[in-house]
């Protein structure tokens, strides 16, 4: 996996084009690690993408043959692996921007979900695939889908791991936006150059708000809101928006 910084984006490339970018535990802990050491003072977001013809196909089936362990070493492994990668996404500072083409599938479709924003080439292509190796979603799969895509259509991805192309993704809201093959990387630099605009660390607030916010109550949904929103006025970046919307010009958020 490469990972590179540059004008305040974290560019998060998949490199395993031979096996069309599949994903190990390792390469879960680097993507992890990748997502938690992203910092709102020197990143305003960070980009996943696939070198070669996918976005990434899914968990590696090759080292799955290979390995042996019991259902307490599997738990162990999942949870310190995939497991983590989605807590570090879902808990991240900076917004995560997925940029697909080619195939998503498995683990690859997973992490288009637990992005924040995800914008798809029109030849791309997505499938639940845990059910084709007798697995069920991970890597958040089962939580998030059906809070995104919607509980009966989560519930055919996952049982049925069929494919879909990005225009279907698009109408179940997986992905923000399709556009062609040769224009999704303006598309995504368009998105990144409205988010270097905005302050990242009041965005991180809002995240962090809106995910501690899926499993609650509305009452203590509303108390933490509140709680986050105190936080939000003690910042910087509230201090110069209000300036600037009081003075008339564009705010210059660090």
């Amino acid at each position: 996996m490469d990972i590179s910084d540059d004008e305040g984006i974290r560019t998060v490339t998949f490199d395993r084009p031979e096996v069309m970018n599949a994903f190990t535990p390792e390469i879960a802990e680097e993507l992890a690690e990748a997502f938690a050491e992203a910092d709102p003072d020197d990143h305003d977001a960070i980009v996943l993408t696939g070198e070669g013809p996918a976005f990434s196909a899914g968990g590696d089936v090759q080292s799955m043959a290979e390995r042996e362990e019991s259902p307490d070493e599997a738990y162990e492994r999942v949870t310190e692996t995939f497991g983590r990668l989605v807590e570090e996404a879902l808990s991240a500072n900076v917004p995560i921007v997925a940029k697909v083409h080619g195939d998503a599938v498995g683990a690859g479709l997973a992490v288009t979900a637990v992005s924040d924003f995800a914008y798809a080439a029109e030849s791309a292509t997505f499938s639940c695939a845990f059910v084709r190796v007798g697995l069920i979603p991970d890597t958040g799969g089962s939580f998030l889908l059906p809070r995104i895509v919607g509980l009966r259509t989560a519930k055919r991805l996952a049982f049925t791991g069929e494919f879909f192309g990005a225009d279907e993704a698009a109408e179940m809201g997986l992905v923000n936006e399709v556009v062609p093959e040769d224009e999704l990387d303006a598309a995504v630099d368009d998105l990144l150059d409205t988010l270097r605009k905005r302050p990242t660390k009041t965005i991180g607030l809002a995240k962090r708000a809106i995910h501690e916010n899926m499993g609650r109550g509305w009452q203590e949904a509303l108390d933490y809101e509140n709680v986050v929103q105190s936080q939000a006025y003690a910042t910087s970046e509230h201090e110069e928006g209000v300036a600037a919307f009081l003075e008339g010009r564009d705010p210059e958020f660090e």
